[in-house]
């Protein structure tokens, strides 16, 4: 990040200490016959690619992976890698909890009931990793080393598949082509694209509204930046950011003191936490005269969502629960 005070919106994750330009757009084939595959949209999924073969891949460091061709046995170690897999029809064999929960993710719940949990979000837990047989390891953003020794130690097939500055659609496709799917991913993407522009479209009168999107966390509330994932979907949708929130970057603010706190107001404002804590904050100013001075509140517009879907780093699956949480609201008035 380049100031001291940004915080990633993700934590506790650690950033990725690469080129922003190296990213999962580095997931590109470089083997078993890479030469067609540089414009791998173009590219029949499993075509010239025989079952029990190889492919050599570079994940989001920028490592040369070999993956098998057609991978069978996938371990996803964070939910978006999992959102990522479950929207292009694969079923994984091992999962983890989602981000600050005991659990999977609840959007997700429903797709994951008899899949085997190998820990916490990129705290896998090797012995049920290695139960798991897994032939492809998708390990997020993780960058402790000795972990990820030990996974490929499991199977080299072991992937970073996001970097800092990635957004979920250029992870999302660099997983794609990891699992040799890249014209379903292309796909999916763009049905979503499409479902975003019709949805933000027959909003009626809050077409084009500015919407304030924040997490509260135990001491405070952060604003996310335009470029954060359920920002990135507002955006999508023809929404807007209120003009103190309307910053690029993937981040959120550090947390506002009360004092501040009219810098979450918008004509919308979406509030979501991650911790039990957060949501005891919540609720502890939501009965202050800060708070019920917001023009968002008087108006009744201030919404509570889901902290493991808007505060994450997305996916198709996720993005789809957000413009459907962001019609809800906005369509009832």
């Amino acid at each position: 990040m380049t100031t001291p005070t940004r915080l990633l919106p993700f934590a506790p994750r650690r950033a990725v200490q690469v080129l922003a330009a190296v990213g999962a757009a580095a997931l590109l084939v470089t083997g078993c016959g890479s030469d067609s595959d540089k414009g791998s949209d173009k590219k029949s999924d499993n075509a010239s690619e025989a079952s029990g073969g190889t492919r050599t891949v570079k994940d989001a460091t920028g490592t040369a992976v070999k993956v098998p061709a057609n991978p069978k046995r996938i371990v996803t170690l964070t939910q978006e890698d999992l959102d990522a897999v479950l929207a292009l029809g694969v079923k994984p064999v091992g999962i983890t909890n989602g981000q600050g929960l005991s659990k999977p993710p609840a959007y997700l719940a429903g797709k994951v009931k008899d899949i085997n949990v190998v820990g916490n979000l990129l705290q896998p837990v090797m012995d049920k990793v290695v139960a798991a047989k897994p032939d492809l390891i998708l390990a997020g953003d993780m960058q402790d080393e000795q972990m990820l020794k030990q996974l490929r130690e499991i199977t080299p097939a072991t992937l970073v598949t996001m970097a800092p500055t990635d957004d979920w659609k250029l992870s999302f496709r660099g997983i794609g082509n990891a699992l040799n799917k890249m014209n379903d991913a292309n796909k999916v993407i763009s049905d979503y694209e499409a479902k975003a522009k019709k949805a933000g479209e027959g909003l009626g009168g809050n077409k084009g509204a500015e919407v304030s999107i924040v997490r509260w966390n135990p001491d405070g509330p952060s604003w996310m930046e335009k470029k954060q994932f359920a920002s990135g979907v507002a955006l999508d949708m023809g929404l807007k950011r209120p003009k103190n929130q309307d910053k690029d970057g993937n981040a959120h603010t550090p947390a506002l003191s009360l004092e501040k706190i009219n810098e979450i107001d918008g004509d919308w404002l979406f509030l979501s936490t991650l911790t039990s804590d957060g949501e005891k904050a919540l609720k502890d100013v939501q009965e202050k005269p800060a708070y019920k001075d917001l023009n968002a509140v008087k108006k009744n517009h201030a919404v509570t969502v889901d902290g493991s879907v808007w505060s994450t780093r997305g996916g198709p699956i996720a993005s789809g629960v957000v413009v459907d949480d962001i019609v809800k609201a906005l369509s009832a008035k």
